[in-house]
């Protein structure tokens, strides 16, 4: 056993392989699927536990195995949905039986719960859908192994015109430069910033070096009229707005 044989048995990223020979009985396992699907689609996805849902999430790529197993060694590993989700593809294929199948569709999902969070925020002014904003920059950080240091460009009116990485760090440290910030800025003729990054260490309260890079972007953009709206720390305990805290 183990990530050869599992490879071998994941032969396709959507459909999986029908030769999965960890199987109990065919009737038994299609009986429990038929169940869990019923409840989803009766009931909706409160209906079901974290375990359940990683169990479906896994039907794709075992055509005939038990599912739940596996769903629950991810949830005692990784500690919940989101950790599993953003655990690096050395660390999924660490767990038996698990391959590229598998790995496909939790990058699926993960890209899918980023894109429907983006759509939500765009198209109104981010500044009148802030819980929206707030929920697409936890998906996209919040369990990061490092820091990630990001830029959403805002037009005149605070609509939403990208959100680029710019830099990507260490555990605890981003190298961000204020002339590079602003350069950007201007490219996409965006009048208004909101500088977000996180923390792996999941505490999101600012650093010395945070407050003193952010003063620094803010005195260069205000010198071409670029307004920086706030700054987010994202963890996986919460967020900090330097708004809110009188740092901007």
């Amino acid at each position: 056993m183990g990530d050869r044989d599992d490879n071998q048995r994941e032969r396709d990223p959507l459909h999986g392989d029908q030769r999965d020979r960890h199987q109990p009985q065919q009737g038994q396992q299609l009986g429990h699927r038929a169940r869990l699907r019923t409840r989803l689609l009766e009931r909706g996805g409160g209906a079901l536990a974290d375990y359940e849902l990683l169990e479906m999430l896994l039907y794709g790529s075992h055509a005939r195995r038990d599912t739940k197993p596996i769903a629950k060694t991810l949830l005692k590993r990784f500690g919940s949905l989101a950790g599993v989700l953003k655990a690096s593809d050395r660390e999924l294929r660490a767990v038996e039986g698990l391959g590229d199948a598998s790995l496909a569709a939790f990058r699926l999902t993960l890209e899918l719960a980023a894109r429907f969070t983006l759509a939500e925020a765009k198209g109104q002014s981010v500044l009148n859908s802030w819980d929206k904003l707030l929920a697409y920059c936890r998906v996209q950080l919040a369990h990061e192994a490092v820091e990630n240091f990001h830029l959403l460009f805002l037009d005149q009116k605070n609509f939403l015109i990208a959100d680029e990485r710019q830099q990507r760090g260490t555990v605890n440290h981003t190298a961000v430069y204020p002339r590079e910030v602003v350069k950007r800025a201007l490219e996409l003729n965006a009048t208004a910033l909101i500088l977000v990054h996180n923390h792996p260490s999941g505490d999101p309260t600012p650093s010395k070096a945070d407050i003193a890079m952010t003063r620094e972007i803010k005195e260069a953009a205000e010198k071409l009229s670029i307004q920086i709206h706030d700054h987010l720390i994202i963890g996986k305990k919460g967020h900090s707005s330097f708004k809110s805290l009188g740092l901007l």
